[in-house]
């Protein structure tokens, strides 16, 4: 039996329990995009957005997926423990695709903000999540998105009413923990309301190193005036697959600034679509992919400027090594009526090895007169003139060749505003470079576990 055919065979076998809290227009959601999945079918490397991609293993393991949390009164504290110091942020879980909560699943902050479960959100305030639920995701493009709207049953439901600011960070966290391969589907709402802003951290973790694979489709809309920083971490296990999709929907005057952090993980593909659908609206999109061994990450980056005045900068970075590849395309799209247009689009790699590559198309699709627009891609190996640079002041290659790896990829830390988690992120990325290239006690990178620091100068414009 085919993933396809045993999805199929499960959504008729568990049909009350995927309907059970939906009101009659959810309902009709669901059998479109189920009927529509069945149509789509799984995505296939014919298909250009996935000609890179090849899905065929992942799709011939045998999942199995909960249709009810099987445990409630998880202590979620025992399963996570955030290794952020002094990062004071709301923590929200979902455990196995279910939401988990201690006193009630769905609560209301002092300022108006509303977080908890989506099914429990669904229940309560059944007209604010339908006016935005399935709005902005595009089931007619991906069978994973019209599956996920098909058979989602639980996930973060965010809203920040408006000229609410959200002080502290809310830390949205996805844990897979069980002893068998889960097919895990979460479907997050963010709803910001006119002048919000609200600072998102969403991380993915894994416990264990079974075959799992988590579909996750976030919608974020943004009214007039609303800003938020989002932050997508993901440092899983290498025999876990993720395909994450998050589709943000921008009116007049708002602003987004959104991370992919890809630190490890067997199989990650990230599909990020923005659409700037109001007058001045910006949007900052910025990616980072450290892989190794076999790993694989996909990034699909579509920025839709419908509206003039709107501006948006794109910057992805990766460092493959080994055997390891990775895909970025990138489309900007300029409508005819967008005019006074600025859109920056930018990716570059380094691989440092011959067996490692890169797939990547940056792209632009321009029917206005009036615009500023570039794009452009780089996949190379080290600088050799700023490899002999850093050389000449006595260091040795090994740390060099550190160095130059560290000072690539903190283009994109060094953007990141929220502190705590911006010297983790560092942190993390100087073990991750290190951890085939040198042995600790030869690091010129001293991670924050160590007594000594090394301090030296090095002209960085040179790199």
């Amino acid at each position: 039996m085919t993933l396809k055919d045993k999805i199929s065979d499960l959504y008729e076998k568990h049909r009350e329990k995927i309907f059970a809290n939906d009101p009659p227009e959810l309902k009709l959601m669901r059998e479109n995009s189920f009927q529509s999945f069945l149509k789509q079918d799984f995505p296939n490397s014919r298909l250009e957005a996935w000609k890179n991609t090849d899905l065929k293993k992942i799709l011939e393991i045998d999942y199995n997926i909960q249709f009810e949390p099987e445990n409630k009164s998880i202590d979620m504290d025992k399963v996570f423990q955030c290794e952020v110091p002094d990062f004071d942020t709301h923590i929200i879980s979902l455990y196995n695709g279910w939401y988990i909560y201690r006193d009630k699943p769905l609560q209301t902050l002092p300022n108006g903000t509303i977080l908890g479960s989506f099914s429990q959100a669904l229940k309560e305030y059944p007209e604010l999540v339908l006016k935005h639920y399935n709005q902005y995701a595009k089931n007619q493009e991906n069978g994973f998105n019209a599956l996920n709207t098909a058979y989602a049953q639980d996930g973060v439901f965010i809203y920040v009413p408006d000229g609410v600011e959200t002080y502290k960070t809310i830390q949205m966290v996805n844990v897979l923990d069980k002893e068998e391969n889960l097919f895990v589907q979460n479907r997050n709402l963010v709803i910001l309301g006119k002048n919000s802003k609200l600072t998102l951290v969403h991380c993915d973790d894994s416990h264990n190193h079974q075959a799992s694979l988590s579909n996750t489709v976030s919608e974020i809309f943004l009214d007039e005036g609303a800003q938020i920083n989002h932050y997508k971490l993901q440092n899983l296990n290498n025999d876990t697959s993720l395909i994450n999709a998050t589709f943000f929907h921008q009116e007049k005057d708002s602003k987004i600034s959104t991370f992919a952090i890809s630190l490890n993980g067997g199989m990650i593909r990230n599909d990020i679509r923005v659409k700037l659908n109001g007058r001045g609206s910006h949007a900052d999109v910025q990616g980072l992919y450290l892989m190794d061994k076999n790993q694989h990450v996909d990034n699909q980056v579509f920025i839709d400027h419908a509206q003039p005045d709107c501006t948006s900068n794109e910057l992805f970075k990766g460092i493959l090594d080994d055997q390891a590849s990775a895909v970025f395309n990138g489309h900007i799209l300029v409508r005819k009526d967008a005019q006074r247009t600025n859109a920056f689009q930018t990716n570059r790699n380094i691989l440092l090895t011959d067996k490692a590559t890169v797939n990547t198309k940056p792209f632009l699709e321009i029917y206005a007169d009036d615009v500023k627009c570039s794009h452009g891609a780089t996949v190379g190996q080290m600088d050799e003139n700023a490899l002999f640079y850093i050389k000449s002041r006595g260091i040795s290659t090994f740390n060099a060749k550190l160095l130059l790896m560290y000072a690539f990829a903190a283009e994109v830390i060094n953007t990141i505003d929220l502190r705590p988690l911006k010297e983790r992120i560092d942190d993390l990325v100087k073990k991750r470079l290190r951890g085939e290239l040198a042995v600790c006690d030869q690091c010129v990178l001293h991670c924050k576990n160590q007594e000594k620091g090394f301090e030296f100068e090095i002209d960085m414009s040179k790199l």
